[in-house]
């Protein structure tokens, strides 16, 4: 089993690198999952790795790129069995 989260990122986050920051980022920590924009204007995460790195990847997030404003994080933790590849910008 893996440590795993799902998060929606709120603020000023689609039009200012979100995506590419948050893609960098989990690679920096060698995290996999994905990440995208959504129609609502947040952005969508998933991320899978050692607990304490999800930890860093998300204060991480909740700082941003220079450019973004994050008003809120909505964060769940749980387990997964799912084995990814890399961290992917998905459309």
């Amino acid at each position: 089993m893996f440590n795993a989260f799902t998060g929606t990122i709120h603020g000023r986050v689609q039009g200012v690198g979100f995506r590419y920051f948050t893609q960098r980022t989990a690679k920096e920590l060698g995290l996999t999952g994905w990440v995208r924009n959504s129609p609502d204007g947040t952005v969508e995460v998933f991320a899978c790795g050692p607990k304490a790195t999800l930890e860093r990847f998300m204060q991480s997030l909740k700082a941003g790129p220079i450019g973004s404003r994050v008003d809120d994080t909505r964060i769940q933790w749980f387990q997964t069995s799912e084995k990814l590849e890399g961290f992917q910008i998905r459309n």
